[in-house]
């Protein structure tokens, strides 16, 4: 079998693996991320259970082989409830309830601490600290706590009242002390579990806030330009049925409208998907428009910019996103018009205008300015005496036409300066 073979098998098992695993809820994710940690955790503390093994060896074979099956049993079964049922266990511990399963996997945890009790005394005792801590995580928190309470004085009174016993003296403070440390890191796994959910629940809300945006930019964005191909498109096939000579060089120009519309189309929409990184004529108009709503400013805005050049869009979406952001952060406007036509865009407010403003404008005017100026367009700002303020951007041979778009008042000054809500764009 060749290397890209075994390399393409690999690839393909990563994958399915990747797919089990985000198909698990969120508890499911953390309880296998952190199974390995408390298996290692637990298995550490079962060392202090060494001596008891020692102490078996000094009766005969078949009861020291039988105190050391026990024992081996007993620790097996223990870590068996932070490999397997751990993370269901501190579930049902957190939601306060005790399930029979738990009370079950305890009966038999504490059978067998009491077999290895009776095989090897009294220092089998050392087995109800981990009876203890295995309640604290198989039930809610006061049960847990009920029953460590109980451990720890049972055996401190069986130490106390069986004769010989006396060297497992304290043994009720180990299992009060082990069950009380233990608790306290029950409290941080749950904590940890429920800040788990919570980070995965967020990201869940933000990929389908996400999703719905796209969703809404694609629709604004391709809603209306696919609606006009598929016009166009039907026109120019019936221009062509008809077969004459107007109707067929009206087609043609219909064909190459519709070329010229699928691929400023087609640009915006991979402007979208590439996450804004370029601008789009209709993705300003369409942030122009939450920009806006959010600011309590009616928006007065086009339904279309298909009829703007290619080579005019990109400078068009500047100066959309230039003007609404001045409108939205010093204008104090109630409305905002935005207008769009082949040959000038324009963005006029009615908001305080920019009366005793500073000769040399904002850094996002002059930016603005030079654009243009590399496109061959001009720039036209002006504040009409009834108030407002209107910014146009004019490309090369409709100067006339874009000065008729300035509102009435004092003359329009080509670069003047943009009033104070430039200075800070």
């Amino acid at each position: 079998m060749s290397s890209t073979d075994d390399d393409g098998r690999l690839w393909w098992a990563a994958r399915a693996r990747r797919r089990r695993t985000a198909q698990l809820s969120p508890d499911e994710r953390f309880g296998r991320r952190f199974n390995a940690w408390a298996l290692f955790g637990a298995g550490v503390w079962t060392v202090f259970l060494v001596p008891v093994g020692g102490d078996a060896l000094r009766y005969g074979a078949l009861r020291a082989t039988a105190g050391i099956a026990g024992l081996l049993v007993f620790v097996a079964t223990y870590l068996s409830l932070f490999l397997l049922r751990r993370h269901h266990a501190s579930q049902t511990r957190r939601q306060g309830r005790v399930t029979a399963s738990a009370v079950g996997f305890y009966l038999l945890l504490m059978a067998l601490a009491t077999g290895v009790l009776l095989l090897v005394p009294p220092s089998g005792t050392a087995c109800y600290v981990y009876v203890a801590v295995a309640g604290i995580f198989l039930f809610p928190m006061w049960v847990g706590a009920g029953q460590a309470v109980a451990l720890a004085a049972g055996t401190e009174l069986l130490v106390r009242t069986v004769p010989g016993w006396s060297a497992s003296d304290g043994i009720g403070l180990s299992v009060f002390l082990a069950s009380f440390a233990v608790w306290g890191i029950a409290q941080a796994m749950g904590r940890s579990m429920d800040l788990v959910a919570a980070k995965d629940e967020n990201a869940q809300l933000l990929v389908g806030q996400e999703r719905a945006r796209m969703a809404r930019d694609l629709h604004d964005i391709l809603g209306h330009s696919l609606t006009v191909i598929t016009v166009k498109a039907e026109l120019a096939g019936r221009l062509l049925e008809g077969g004459s000579p107007e109707g067929v060089a009206r087609a043609r120009r219909e064909l190459a409208d519709l070329e010229r519309l699928s691929r400023d189309a087609l640009a915006d929409t991979r402007r979208t998907v590439e996450g804004y990184r370029d601008l789009s004529l209709p993705g300003e108009i369409t942030r122009a428009r939450a920009a806006l709503e959010a600011a309590e400013i009616e928006a007065h805005l086009p339904g279309s910019t298909d009829e703007v050049p290619t080579e005019w869009r990109e400078l068009f979406a500047w100066t959309v996103r230039e003007g609404v952001t001045n409108v939205v952060r010093h204008s104090a406007a109630r409305t905002c018009t935005v207008t769009v036509a082949p040959d000038r865009v324009s963005i006029a407010d009615d908001g305080r205008g920019c009366a005793g403003a500073a000769a040399d404008g904002g850094n996002g005017l002059v930016g603005l300015r030079e654009r243009a100026a590399a496109a061959g367009a001009r720039v036209v700002v002006h504040s009409p005496t009834d108030g407002g303020y209107v910014l146009v951007v004019q490309v090369p041979g409709a100067g006339e036409r874009a000065e008729q778009g300035v509102a009435a008042g004092r003359p329009a000054r080509s670069g003047s300066a943009p009033g104070p809500r430039a200075a800070t764009s």
